[in-house]
């Protein structure tokens, strides 16, 4: 499978979101709120933008507490915690880390951010959500919370952490113009138009069974001299295109009606 990155209509909406906050008139509003099932290529998006702007990445743990956030923060900006003493001490030095950070960025002409992923296990929690809105506010550094279901119904209950997210995503299921940019994008097999519409079909728009499939067909087209359309639903019938995310049962290309 190419290692490819793939511009889908979800990641064109969050490069969207993260303008309209650079191009923002309140200071303050610098959060963005990124949300939307398992599976739909949040994780993959967030982790190109940290990869190509150095940015911070983190992942909530469910055991996180004041100090546990702190000390990961340091650790991911490559600082010893162990050698800052007291909790005032070690939160401005996360505050001169990402300061310095963010300066450089501006002199590359980048965006610098903080990204926190899996925020729905934290974000119920007013210490852990005090804290990152005193990071953001401190130098008004764009922060993206990411999360899956209750993030967004959550945040509701602190007003001034929710009025400095007024640019939500919401990852959807792929449409099939998406589908058929990943595959084009992935597979190293050409794919005929009917087989890429069975797939966006049984993956419901999943971005991780859409790769999944991509490596059934690569795997068959390889040993196959394909037609001019490339890999057919035909050639794959009775060939299995994906594992059922509910059941975990497989999933096999239909045969001929």
């Amino acid at each position: 499978m190419r290692p490819n990155f793939v511009e889908t209509s979800n990641v064109r909406a969050f490069l969207a979101a993260l303008k309209r906050v650079n191009d923002r008139g309140a200071q303050e509003a610098c959060m963005v709120v990124v949300d939307g099932k398992p599976g739909l290529g949040k994780t993959t998006a967030l982790s190109r933008w940290v990869a190509q702007t150095g940015s911070v990445y983190l992942r909530a743990q469910k055991g996180w507490d004041y100090s546990w956030l702190i000390q990961d923060l340091l650790t991911e900006l490559s600082v010893d915690p162990k050698g800052i003493r007291g909790k005032r001490e070690r939160f401005a030095r996360v505050l001169q880390e990402l300061q310095d950070r963010a300066e450089q960025a501006v002199f590359q002409d980048q965006v610098f951010g903080l990204v926190i992923d899996e925020c729905d296990l934290v974000s119920n929690r007013a210490e852990i959500m005090e804290a990152i809105r005193g990071i953001s506010d401190l130098h008004f550094l764009p922060t993206i919370l990411v999360g899956m279901g209750s993030l967004r119904d959550n945040l509701r209950r602190f007003p001034q952490i929710e009025s400095r997210a007024p640019n939500k995503v919401a990852f959807l299921p792929a449409t099939l113009e998406d589908a058929q940019a990943l595959i084009e994008g992935r597979c190293e097999v050409p794919v005929a138009p009917d087989l890429v519409n069975f797939v966006w079909r049984v993956s419901k728009g999943f971005n991780r069974e859409i790769l999944e499939a991509i490596a059934h067909i690569e795997r068959f087209g390889l040993r196959l001299d394909p037609g001019p359309e490339g890999v057919t639903l035909a050639d794959m019938a009775g060939q299995v295109i994906m594992n059922d995310r509910n059941s975990g049962k497989p999933i096999l290309v239909p045969g001929a009606a």
